[in-house]
């Protein structure tokens, strides 16, 4: 299938990306507003459409994803006395609606029928009587916070600004809770009041909040380090009349981690030293989660009065990476793992760490959302899925050793004939990497195939029921999802291998997994198609500029593509941890080693490329997609397209499930045209 496009013209300017005099021809991209930018994006729009009516495929793939999606969305309840809270979402519904047991509570389409705002996180109070929920309009994740009466449905305080997917902790009685204000800091709100009063501030990182079932102990999390706290009834720490404990004062513990004790007896945040992620649970004793000395995780227990004295309960296993867990009655603690990105929950007593026997499962899937009463209880909650299962939720019962489904998918369910493959193959430097191909029945030959990834940020890639991978798989396509380097499937150290100065360890494992592919006789070059969104979309852009010829298609979706500027738009300044700081020299030159947007030459024979973008992302900002799609049609060798899709009023996360099927739609249309895919029951163009 040819395209023959006259792309839209986008003048070459001189200037520098840095001091340095980076080459950067198409900075003036860079302002959405601009005139010159909105003629282009017109034009671009213009350019896709006229291509997207010529893929053969778009409107079978879109009635089918429909189909898929039919089997909705039910998550695990979360439990506030003898109330249960979750999330359901039938096939005829736009976005997931907030339960209390089967009574509706929260329904984003009756706040804004458009479908254009969206629930983006809640919590119940302590007693199920109230609940902060935050939601966004229009994609840009800039939450506003409101509060509600369960009940009455009545919105009884809001909205609190600055909340973007902001953790929530209520104290008891629910006058009032902890809060966090994106990047600023934790923040105390009392209801009916407006100002908020600042406890706790380290700077511009990332913050979190949890208060154990009783309301007694706060964990704060800042910039990758933890604290224990005690504060009082209405959220005071100690009694001096003192709301705060920590913005530049005494009220915070110094660089060294040392905690004090106030006059009045309240005792300021302490440090958890080397813990990851630490609560308070139902038993009263302090469970931590460390890689130190253990880069898969282990399980600690200390006494909350001493967060620092935390002892060994449960060690780590050198071939699984530790997750969540929950205490439950007579001394049970679940404990779940991934094993080489394959989900297990484990029994241990909680006292000795021994363990003590499994949960079934349902297959060789994921496992999400281990929850529990929050006095402990009996019975755990989880949810599950795989490649052909919909997200279900289980119910374990540590009294009988009985694993009963809970709540089904809650639509339609279709399962088609399609196998998972487990494959592990060598990268560049020799490491062993693991891949996991799903496909249907064998054809006797190379099939058209999706390749992707993400590698970053310490994220796992793990199997779950996805509309796009079973729509593409049934119509005789094989997808191949490879665990890189950079993210969380084996550990922290697997994580630390494909970031900062050794980032190109992700591309070589990308490009190894497709080498595989061919050896292997899965697919071939001209039949093998690339998909990566958000980090993955960097990956894919890396790839595409790396290994042209080893691709058939690419579809970039939200992708971070010019590495010398991403510090300067979206959430770009807080991930100068993972990729390196683009204003230190040594740092830039690791970046610009493998930056796509830097490394587009001219005259390659790059493969077709559609880059996908939302104008409302806040995350990854658009520009990325802009410049490169720009130098690609300038660099473009031959007749290949490459093309922008641009949607306006949606951001990089949650969307309705219209838009959703429609975007995925299109990119499987694509890829299918250009990796031979025929798809069944599709009239050629």
């Amino acid at each position: 299938m040819k395209f023959l496009y006259k792309y839209p013209r986008a003048e070459r300017l001189p200037g520098g990306s840095t001091p340095s005099g980076i080459d950067d021809p198409y900075r003036w991209l860079e302002d959405p507003d601009a005139p010159a930018t909105t003629a282009w994006l017109a034009e671009q729009d213009r350019l896709w459409r006229d291509g997207a009516a010529r893929l053969p495929h778009r409107e079978r793939f879109r009635a089918r994803l429909t189909e898929l999606r039919e089997a909705g969305l039910v998550t695990p309840p979360l439990w506030r006395g003898e109330r249960s809270f979750h999330l359901r979402q039938t096939p005829s519904q736009e976005h997931p609606v907030l339960h209390c047991g089967d009574r509706v509570v929260l329904d984003p389409m009756e706040l804004d029928p458009t479908g254009l705002t969206t629930l983006d996180d809640w919590q119940p109070d302590l007693e199920g009587r109230l609940l902060a929920y935050q939601i966004s309009r229009r994609g840009d994740e800039k939450a506003d916070l409101y509060v509600r009466d369960v009940d009455t449905g009545a919105v009884v305080d809001g909205p609190v600004g600055g909340c973007r997917y902001s953790a929530v902790a209520w104290l008891p009685g629910g006058a009032a809770f902890y809060y966090v204000r994106f990047h600023e800091g934790v923040f105390l709100h009392r209801i009916g009041d407006a100002a908020d009063v600042p406890v706790f501030t380290r700077g511009p990182v990332r913050y979190g909040v949890q208060i154990s079932a009783d309301g007694r102990w706060l964990t704060i999390s800042a910039g990758g380090s933890l604290w224990l706290a005690e504060p009082g009834d209405q959220g005071e720490l100690d009694a001096a009349g003192q709301d705060g404990f920590g913005s530049a004062g005494r009220g915070a513990p110094d660089s060294g981690g040392q905690g004090e004790l106030e006059s009045g007896g309240r005792s300021e945040p302490r440090p958890i030293p080397g813990a990851l992620a630490a609560a308070v649970a139902c038993d009263g004793r302090l469970y931590l989660v460390t890689d130190t000395d253990a880069p898969r995780r282990r399980l600690c227990v200390a006494d909350p009065g001493a967060p620092g004295a935390w002892r060994e309960l449960i060690p780590e296993d050198p071939e699984a990476v530790l997750g969540a867990f929950t205490v439950l009655d007579g001394d049970r603690l679940l404990v779940a793992r991934t094993r080489h990105a394959v989900a297990e929950i484990a029994v241990h007593h909680a006292r000795t760490g021994e363990r003590l026997g499994t949960v079934p499962l349902p297959g060789s899937g994921t496992v999400t959302s281990l929850t529990s009463r929050p006095g402990g209880g009996p019975e755990a909650w989880f949810a599950y899925t795989d490649a052909v299962t919909p997200p279900e939720v289980w119910r374990h019962d540590v009294r009988t050793g009985a694993t009963t489904l809970w709540s089904a998918a809650p639509g339609r369910v279709s399962r088609p004939d399609v196998r998972s493959h487990h494959i592990e193959y060598a990268s560049a430097d020799g490491t062993r990497v693991r891949m996991v191909v799903v496909a249907g029945p064998p054809t006797g030959g190379p099939r058209p195939t999706i390749l992707t990834g993400y590698g970053g940020f310490g994220i796992p890639l793990l199997p779950g029921y996805a509309a796009d991978s079973l729509a593409w798989v049934e119509a005789g396509g094989v997808l191949a999802v490879a665990n890189l380097r950079g993210g969380g499937e084996e550990g922290e150290q697997w994580h630390r291998d494909g970031m900062l100065e050794r980032k190109q360890n992700v591309f070589d494992d990308f490009a190894a997994a497709a080498d595989k592919l061919i050896a292997d006789g899965w697919t071939t070059p001209d039949r093998l198609g690339i998909w990566g969104e958000s980090n993955g979309g960097l990956l894919v852009g890396a790839a595409l500029t790396q290994r042209p010829g080893l691709f058939a298609a690419a579809v970039c979706s939200a992708g971070l593509l010019d590495m010398a500027r991403y510090h300067l738009g979206g959430l770009g300044p807080s991930w100068t941890g993972e990729y390196g700081d683009p204003e230190d020299p040594e740092q830039l030159a690791w970046l610009l080693a493998y930056s796509p947007y830097h490394q587009v030459r001219k005259g390659t024979d790059y493969p077709p490329t559609l880059f996908t973008v939302s104008a409302g992302d806040t995350r990854v900002d658009p520009m990325h997609a802009r410049k490169m799609c720009a130098a690609l049609q300038w660099a473009a060798g031959g007749d290949r397209p490459i093309l922008l899709r641009h949607e306006p009023d949606v951001g990089h996360g949650a969307r309705a499930a219209g838009r959703s099927v429609a975007l995925a739609a299109d990119a499987l249309a694509f890829l299918a045209a250009h990796t031979g895919l025929d798809v069944p029951g599709s009239d050629p163009a």
